[in-house]
């Protein structure tokens, strides 16, 4: 089976070889890269399935480097630094991040985050989930012939995990295909941020992950709907959650 692969970005090499001896040791591969430039050469040429990225560094930023590692990668990002305000959390979610984990960080946090990540990746991928020691992810096979799923002017085809708009192909990352589909599949059901966070990113519910899934929220707006700021098909329900109609 093929070893998930990670790339750390980091411009400090001992932040660099810490996480790469921890991530090695749980049977990742493991490249790095000591600024952002580097880091869009790699995802150029290599897929990832996990993409560890610094904020500040010189030349591009890490909201930087993100933003132009989504044109061309859907793999998951999560940003580590040592900027812990809300802000900075809320920009790099923005930017296309899909999580977020301050400096100093602990060993086990870090190893169970990567591993979330990379394991919601590989499902939604259908690829082994070789991290966990699992095995393909169930019902590939019969996903294949299930018909697409229309939701006004969306179309969803599980089989390829695709979204298009009018006929027009959609870019969505994992994390904002997977909380498309559980919405559209269960529409009218409302769900709360604690509910959607819980069952997308397979984790157990945190404190400011609220914030985290307002922000993916508002970016799958952006993709799908016709006014964002007026949204038809995801709404909100104050006071409780999120739902399609």
């Amino acid at each position: 089976m093929e070893t998930s692969r990670i790339l750390i970005v980091d411009d400090n090499p001992e932040i660099r070889e810490i996480i790469h001896i921890l991530l090695e040791g749980e049977g990742f591969d493991i490249l790095e890269a000591s600024d952002g430039q580097r880091a869009l050469d790699l995802t150029a040429k290599l897929d990832f399935d996990l993409i560890i990225l610094d904020i500040m560094m010189p030349g591009l930023n890490g909201y930087q480097t993100c933003i132009e590692i989504r044109k061309n990668s859907n793999a998951p990002i999560l940003f580590l630094s040592a900027r812990t305000k809300d802000s900075d959390k809320t920009l790099g979610f923005s930017s296309g991040g899909d999580d977020y984990l301050a400096k100093p960080f602990s060993y086990n946090e870090l190893i169970s985050r990567a591993k979330a990540l990379i394991r919601r990746y590989q499902v939604y991928r259908g690829k082994d989930a070789k991290a966990e020691g699992g095995t393909p992810a169930a019902g590939k096979e019969a996903d294949t012939a299930k018909e697409p799923l229309t939701f006004h002017h969306l179309t969803i085809n599980e089989s390829k995990e695709e979204v298009s708009s009018c006929g027009i192909p959609l870019v969505l990352t994992d994390t904002e295909y997977a909380m498309l589909l559980l919405l559209v599949k269960h529409r009218r059901q409302i769900f709360s941020a604690q509910h959607l966070y819980e069952s997308v990113w397979n984790e157990p519910y945190y404190y400011g992950a609220n914030n985290t899934v307002m922000v993916h929220i508002r970016n799958l707006r952006l993709k799908i709907e016709k006014d964002p700021k007026n949204p038809t098909l995801i709404k909100t329900v104050w006071g409780k959650g999120y739902r399609c109609d």
